[in-house]
């Protein structure tokens, strides 16, 4: 149920981004629902190997390469899909701080809502 949930929440951060910033577009909910899905995957399968891949980079740019990753990450859902699009690289990485963001605060506010059982 958290699951199903947090899907949803992700797919209305989507939906208010592409409303509060031009370089991001989505054309529905269900667009919305599939993108947050593909994000999800890409990011559970992807960006590992990426980060690994890149691990050099990163440490000599302090960590800040991972917002690269990020970015190619939401920038590749946005070329899979049909209904979510990205105009540019750099709304790629706006979008996906921005994301990650609406992300973060999703996580905290599932978290109180649903605390852990011990």
């Amino acid at each position: 149920m958290k699951t199903l949930l947090r899907w949803f929440l992700l797919a209305a951060a989507l939906l208010l981004l592409a409303h509060l910033y031009p370089g991001v577009e989505v054309k529905s909910f269900v667009s919305a629902l599939i993108a947050a899905l593909v994000l999800g995957l890409l990011n559970t399968l992807l960006r590992p190997i990426l980060v690994l891949l890149t691990l050099p980079v990163t440490v000599l740019s302090l960590g800040l390469f991972l917002f690269v990753i990020n970015a190619l990450m939401f920038w590749a859902a946005a070329k899979l899909l049909d209904g979510f699009a990205v105009s540019d690289f750099g709304a790629a990485l706006v979008g996906s701080l921005i994301y990650s963001l609406c992300g973060m605060v999703i996580d905290v506010a599932m978290e109180r809502l649903f605390p852990a059982v011990e």
